[in-house]
């Protein structure tokens, strides 16, 4: 079910997974969120980069790439995040979570001239001046929703390759950790499947995190179902549908390799 605003969000809604895009939580949680929704609960998943640019945006070159990658070299901006808010509808719907979407703009999109023209800034840069006020925006509206729902269980990325747009959704998340959230980081998928990425990321927030685990091998295949649904950027991350549900399955079994079981991890601070 679509929320539409934090006014609709109840003390029913024990989990709520962070996303920085549309995406994001299926890809790196869906087994999670399908084991949940198994146990009669309804997790929500608030998208917060899924606002609709202007009808007269003008693409970046850099952004202009993107869109051909994702199969719309003839779309413009608000037709792309359009299309792409009926393929998270679809993924959601069909693991049967709630979800809410956010009116901030994906950072391809963010900027006259644009903030992030080329990759390097995107992945692994640092986050505009600008866009720090979008991190205390965001910040105080999660805290404000813990105060009300102050048992609610949080999953935000961790931020695994330095995604400008996971950034800033973790950095508002550690203000959820330092008011007492509960707050469990999720591996960001696929940007986990890089060596090395995961031990850089922790050793690069410092602190020590406890791994939790969710044992979802039942439920993988909703997770792959699920994350094919979002047809524009199955190509984009994966290359083609059945690399994604083969490089899903070794990772989630890789955890802990042991005979069938899958998993997703999560880190909690200490």
């Amino acid at each position: 079910m679509q929320l539409t605003s934090f006014e609709d969000i109840t003390k029913s809604s024990r989990h709520i997974f962070l996303s920085p895009h549309f995406d994001d939580v299926v890809y790196s949680c869906g087994g999670s969120l399908a084991v949940q929704v198994n146990n009669a609960l309804r997790p929500l998943v608030i998208t917060v980069f899924g606002g609709i640019p202007s009808s007269g945006l003008e693409l970046s070159p850099y952004a202009f790439e993107i869109h051909k990658k994702m199969g719309g070299a003839n779309l413009d901006a608000a037709s792309m995040v359009a299309n792409r808010r009926k393929e998270d509808a679809s993924a959601l719907d069909y693991i049967q979570a709630n979800y809410l979407w956010l009116d901030y703009l994906d950072a391809i999109y963010r900027g006259n001239p644009a903030y992030y023209p080329r990759r390097e800034l995107l992945m692994g840069g640092e986050v505009h001046p600008a866009d720090i006020e979008i991190d205390k925006q965001l910040a105080q509206n999660l805290v404000t929703l813990h105060e009300r729902l102050p048992d609610t269980v949080w999953y935000a990325p961790l931020g695994i390759g330095r995604h400008i747009d996971h950034q800033i959704v973790c950095s508002a998340a550690d203000r959820l950790i330092q008011r007492g959230a509960n707050v469990k980081l999720y591996e960001d998928f696929p940007y986990i499947l890089e060596e090395g990425a995961l031990e850089e990321r922790l050793n690069e927030l410092g602190g020590t995190f406890e791994p939790a685990f969710v044992e979802m091998s039942e439920m993988l295949p909703i997770r792959i179902e699920a994350s094919g649904l979002y047809t524009s950027q199955v190509e984009l991350n994966f290359g083609n549908r059945a690399n994604m549900r083969r490089v899903m399955e070794e990772y989630t079994h890789g955890i802990r390799p042991v005979q069938t079981v899958h998993l997703e991890r999560y880190w909690t601070p200490r």
